[in-house]
């Protein structure tokens, strides 16, 4: 069954320089519950960082963050020794396990990115941290994160690939599907419709049983798409991850 998420089930915890909406993509399983994590899948933040930011350097804990920036420049800086401008087509996986430090510079324009996080199989694992530069504007789908045994280029310490693609309107894209995990596809930007039902900006859709149908776009689109073990094991000592009150 197709389920879809609409804006305005989001939370908004910070506004200002620093925006966040915040994604619970478990909230597409139970919309008036409690459960806020899609398997391990735990949450989306779509930010907005304003020029002059600085996020101080600050400690993650059985967190697996991917950030994808979509505009700007975010300078990364790390306890692993790590400066790095992280951009558009420029990908970052930060693996905290048992601590993970690292703080964020806006020097530029704003930046609009999403910072997605995981929960790991396991807690306390070693801490890592993994970059990787991508096509910037793949009209097909680009595997960018997936499981430690996979051929994905970054990996995460759980069962579950994260994909984008850039569809262009009028264009019809078929959404891979891997048997005996769940799909969820969020949408950054534009317009688009699988299965009857329509998502735009800040709107997810979901099928837990099958793969999701083609997806055509009605505006050109910018999706992400996660492809779940909704049964993974999982720590609940993330962070942001494991968070109850949010």
């Amino acid at each position: 069954m197709i389920l879809k998420m609409s804006k305005d089930a989001h939370l908004e915890p910070y506004k200002g320089m620093f925006s966040i909406t915040r994604i619970l993509p478990g909230r597409i399983l139970e919309p008036d519950g409690e459960r806020p994590t899609f398997g391990p899948f735990s949450n989306i933040d779509h930010a907005f960082m304003s020029k002059g930011l600085t996020i101080k350097m600050h400690e993650h804990v059985d967190d697996e963050i991917l950030s994808y920036v979509d505009k700007g420049i975010s300078m990364h800086k790390d306890s692993a020794g790590y400066e790095v401008p992280i951009e558009r087509g420029k990908l970052m996986v930060m693996n905290a396990g048992k601590s993970f430090w690292h703080e964020e510079k806006v020097p530029q324009e704003g930046v609009e990115m999403l910072q997605i996080f995981m929960r790991p199989e396991a807690p306390d694992l070693e801490p890592n941290i993994q970059f990787h530069e991508k096509p910037v504007d793949n009209e097909d789908w680009y595997t960018m994160v997936g499981p430690e045994d996979s051929d994905a280029p970054m990996t995460m310490r759980q069962n579950a690939y994260i994909m984008d693609a850039h569809v262009k309107a009028g264009n019809t894209l078929e959404i891979p599907n891997i048997p005996g995990l769940a799909s969820f596809l969020y949408v950054m930007h534009g317009e688009i419709e699988t299965g009857n039902e329509k998502a735009e900006r800040f709107e997810a859709i979901a099928d837990i049983d099958e793969g999701l149908p083609p997806l055509t776009a009605h505006k050109d689109a910018t999706v992400v798409l996660f492809l779940v073990d909704l049964d993974a094991p999982m720590s609940t000592k993330g962070t942001i991850s494991s968070l109850t009150r949010y």
